[in-house]
């Protein structure tokens, strides 16, 4: 076996924006200019390759990370696009958990949106090297360098322009090379294949001042973060080319400084220098710390795996989806070792092993078969029955658990039933598959109603669901109306008995427990046992606090899930011959919900950050309609000649807010929401609640 390019000229990079930003034309360039396609996709005209989906291409927008696979100055970029969109930034997360680097590309006009911070948030989070891109520089209102000025306010980045823009607006041609000092000029007639240089001293002497200023501090921002740079600069030497390319590369991948460079990727230019940037400073595998795992069976005891094809097998699987032709398809990145196609490889995360029955390259839906998946490689499987999103593929003899990825949970829930009795099966089938695919859609069942609940990250993320049971499985549901997913806690302490007993015959059965609740912070759910030794056995111990966490599932006041408790197992009894665990576990949900009930319980309810993009004139009827909706203005900026405002709104208000923006603002505001948090509901709002799912509301 022999990998098709070195580990070193490996890039594994993601672009990743906000919605409309333009990645995905960006991407559709770098296919084209890499000769990967022969033709340039335009997202306008559904006609993008990345946007493969048929609901993609008829709504303009990426639904689900596409990878693809390219060759540049003798280097393999391997390339996800992501959605910008924020109801589907699940698929952000796990591209990012799994990447090296990212290109993140932003609005000239529209500069750090919301989408754009939560994408820079999740590259921190996972310690990832970037480049920016920034976009559109040919329309109205585009500014290059306001651009530069958000990404330091408002992320925070030692973000420096290694390019200028030549013109902008619909003067914009070209861009300055600001380490060779050589401007380019894009050829339309070429579709921006040619880009020829001028020479710099042919500009206007004003232009020939400004570039040498941005140049000086280029040099200056690259000195300030590296050692070798900064000694020749302070011995007044000037950089070589090759010299500021490799300090830049440093700087970057030690976090220490993000390049910019800028371009119109729809006008088809500055494509191939941001190819060049991928190359020159975004990091190979070798390059990024070695992952790090848990050692199975050994507390606290890690291990790592290098990136190298010596070293043990270590992949995690990322991504789950289902394809019309090869079945159930499933991504991994490879972080170690190697593995041939029919080879078998162990989960850690089930216990099972699974045949790799087939090793694919993927562009896009598009496949071709490859022999192997070496140390780097992100490729997609074929066969692999029981692995799931966030599962450990490794070794059996060198077990290594990676970190599973977190995703957020869903804030807004619809009610699903089969249109006819004969949809009910295929519709139980659809949505499985979809909950496999998409770790932020749920499903359960609500016994009160007798209705299937699905739950997702937004109107828009369910809707497309919705329509992806009808084109891709082929089954007819009714949609209810969108709800928001509620969550209960509890206000104080409580404490509860539950004591199960039934006679079954010659053998009974008998459970006893005594649990405390209190408040946890975090949504994480705490178990405790503080029980001295020997009271209970060890297995009616694990079985109570089983059965905490179904009723934690079950609600409390309103049967919603509950969240952010501390729960304490402090006292109970057993019966020599009838305790049984299912006794202990109908106990301990007994002994809960009177527990839980006495702590006070409360709901919660998402809150989602929205900004809003208005002319002046139209921000006081804004305002008031915000205030209408129990909404917390947090925020007001200007820029250019729109006003930008910044509120937090619960989520539940937020239903049918387009056409009230639209009513208000004569169709001329736009704006975009992100989750933001939990929090408490207003009495009377919970009031409300209580008697529309209970009919009543109860003394607590």
């Amino acid at each position: 076996m022999s990998r098709q390019s070195p580990i070193n000229k490996i890039r594994n990079v993601g672009i990743a924006a906000h919605v409309d930003a333009g990645k995905t034309t960006v991407t559709e360039r770098v296919l084209y200019y890499t000769d990967k396609t022969y033709k340039i996709g335009e997202v306008d005209e559904g006609a993008a390759e990345m946007d493969w989906m048929e609901l993609e291409r008829e709504r303009g927008i990426t639904i689900t990370a596409a990878a693809t696979s390219v060759s540049w100055r003798d280097h393999r970029i391997n390339i996800i696009d992501t959605p910008g969109h924020v109801d589907f930034t699940v698929e952000v997360e796990r591209s990012l958990r799994v990447l090296d680097g990212v290109v993140v590309v932003l609005c000239a006009v529209g500069c750090v949106e919301p989408q754009s911070e939560t994408v820079w948030r999740q590259a921190d989070r996972y310690h990832i090297p970037r480049v920016v891109f920034v976009n559109k520089m040919d329309r109205l209102g585009a500014d290059f360098f306001r651009a530069v000025q958000a990404l330091r306010e408002r992320l925070a980045a030692n973000a420096v322009p290694v390019q200028i823009p030549i013109g902008s607006e619909d003067t914009f041609v070209g861009v300055t090379d600001l380490i060779t000092l050589t401007p380019y000029i894009f050829d339309a007639d070429t579709l921006g294949k040619n880009y020829d240089p001028i020479s710099l001293y042919s500009l206007r002497e004003d232009r020939q001042a400004e570039i040498m200023a941005w140049r000086k501090n280029l040099v200056e921002s690259v000195a300030e973060v590296d050692e070798e740079a900064m000694e020749a600069y302070l011995a007044g030497r000037d950089l070589t080319e090759e010299e500021l390319v490799a300090a830049l590369r440093r700087a970057t991948l030690n976090y220490a400084l993000i390049p910019v460079l800028c371009g119109s990727a729809l006008r088809n230019i500055g494509i191939q220098p941001l190819i060049d940037a991928v190359v020159d400073y975004l990091p190979s595998p070798v390059e990024v710390p070695p992952v790090i795992g848990q050692k199975p069976g050994k507390k606290k005891e890690t291990g790592v795996r290098h990136a190298s094809d010596d070293e043990p097998f270590a992949s995690l699987a990322f991504k789950v989806m289902s394809d019309p032709y090869v079945g159930r398809l499933t991504y991994i990145r490879v972080y170690s070792g190697t593995r041939k196609a029919g080879a078998t490889v162990y989960n850690l995360n089930t216990g099972k092993k699974e045949k790799l029955g087939r090793l694919l390259e993927m562009h896009a839906n598009d496949r071709e078969d490859v022999k192997a998946a070496y140390a780097g490689d992100i490729v997609a499987v074929v066969g692999l029955k029981q692995t799931f999103t966030g599962d450990t593929l490794c070794d059996e003899k060198h077990p290594l658990l990676l970190e599973r990825i977190r995703f957020p949970e869903p804030v807004v829930s619809v009610a699903i039933e089969p249109k006819t009795k004969v949809d009910e099966e295929s519709l139980n089938e659809a949505l499985a598959k979809l909950a496999e695919e998409d770790p932020t859609f749920k499903v359960r069942y609500d016994e009160a109603t007798g209705q299937t609940i699905i739950s997702g990250m937004g109107e828009l993320h369910l809707d497309i669901l919705a329509k992806r049971m009808t084109r891709e499985f082929g089954v007819s549901a009714n949609v209810g109306p969108p709800q928001v997913a509620y969550k209960e806690t509890v206000a104080g302490v409580g404490r509860g008995e539950g004591k199960f007993e039934k006679p079954t015959g010659a053998k009974g059965q008998f459970g006893h427990v005594q649990l405390e609740v209190r408040p946890h912070a975090g949504d994480d759910f705490l178990f405790e046992d503080r029980l001295p030794g020997g009271v209970l056995e060890k297995e009616y111990v694990a079985a109570t606090e089983k059965g905490v966490r179904g009723a934690l599932e079950a609600g409390v006041a309103a049967g919603f899930p509950v969240t952010g408790v501390a729960v304490a197992l402090v006292g109970g009894s057993s019966h020599p011959v009838e305790s049984t665990a299912i006794a202990f576990e109908i106990a301990a949900q007994l002994a809960f919900r009177e527990a839980a009930l006495k702590a006070g319980p409360e709901l919660l309810e998402p809150y989602g950050l929205i900004e809003i993009v208005t002319p002046k004139d139209y921000v006081g009827d804004v305002i008031n309609d915000l205030n209408g909706r129990r909404s917390e203005v947090v925020g007001m900026e200007h820029r250019a000649d729109a006003q930008i405002l910044k509120a937090v709104v619960p989520i539940a208000e937020t239903f049918g807010y387009a056409t009230a923006l639209r009513s208000v603002t004569q169709g001329r505001a736009t704006y975009s929401m992100e989750f933001y948090k939990y929090d408490r509901v207003p009495k009377n709002i919970t009031d409300q609640i209580l008697r529309r799912t209970r009919g009543f509301v109860p003394e607590f």
